[in-house]
């Protein structure tokens, strides 16, 4: 197995995610395109691009993340699992979840909890120029 393909464990894994959500290999219909982009003369003359068309939900993924066809395969794939995940749990999808983690981070804070992280600095300060102080000059 050379470095360009993804390896059998994670093509089983997407396989039973697939299984999972109802997604059968014969409602895959798969293209391959030439993609452009950066890659440069590989890319440009070999169709590594994949583009798939799920048939009952009518949802077509095109990656061309990689030159390298294989690859672009199996993310095309695992999109698409994303998508339909997404569209039957909703808010308890893996991606909603990331979105609602960032959205939290980003959040900005409540005036008391400034006040508190900024007396922390101040007393982080105040114990760092003491102990410069308590130390002897060389």
């Amino acid at each position: 197995m050379d470095a360009a393909s993804v390896s059998q464990e994670k093509w089983n894994l997407l396989r039973e995610r697939m299984t999972r959500l109802g997604i059968a290999e014969k409602d895959i219909m798969e293209k391959f395109i030439l993609s452009g982009g950066p890659g440069g003369q590989k890319v440009n003359k070999s169709s590594s691009c994949v583009q798939i068309r799920h048939m009952p939900s009518c949802m077509t993924i095109k990656c061309r993340d990689s030159r390298y066809r294989e690859i672009n395969r199996y993310r095309a794939r695992e999109r698409l699992c994303d998508l339909i995940e997404e569209k039957l749990l909703g808010e308890a999808s893996r991606i909603r979840q990331e979105i609602e983690k960032i959205r939290r981070r980003k959040r900005r804070r409540s005036r008391r909890q400034n006040e508190k992280r900024l007396a922390e600095k101040h007393m982080r300060g105040q114990l760092k120029r003491m102990r410069t102080e308590l130390l002897p000059a060389e």
